[in-house]
């Protein structure tokens, strides 16, 4: 599966989308931040950045200060897929993001989401 124009995809462009899933389920901006950040690394001042660069999601995962040391105990299936068995180890990332805020809109408390 070519996977080029997900990565090439802005972040930017898709985190509006996160909060979007979020917000219809009432929960907030500051939750779906707090996942990218458990997830990346990144604090609000390096998401904003990214945002405002329009990074991509191939650089956007590469410039990550770093990786949650939980990622491992993300499992489950996005868009099909389970996460844990995706090969494609950009593409992993991007699916963990998403099965985070999916977890988030479908009102998993953030202790369970944040595997903590």
């Amino acid at each position: 599966m070519d996977n080029t124009r997900v990565y090439k995809m802005s972040f930017a462009s898709v985190y509006p989308h996160y909060i979007n899933k979020a917000e219809k389920k009432g929960r907030t901006i500051a939750e779906v931040d707090e996942i990218i950040f458990w997830l990346t690394g990144y604090n609000q001042q390096t998401l904003q950045k990214h945002i405002d660069d329009k990074t991509d999601f191939e650089n956007f995962f590469a410039q990550a200060p770093q990786l949650n040391a939980n990622v491992s105990k993300i499992t489950g299936v996005i868009c099909g897929y389970r996460v844990e068995e995706i090969e494609d180890k950009l593409m992993q990332k991007v699916r963990y993001l998403d099965k985070l805020i999916d977890e988030l809109a479908k009102g998993k408390a953030m202790e369970k989401i944040l595997r903590k």
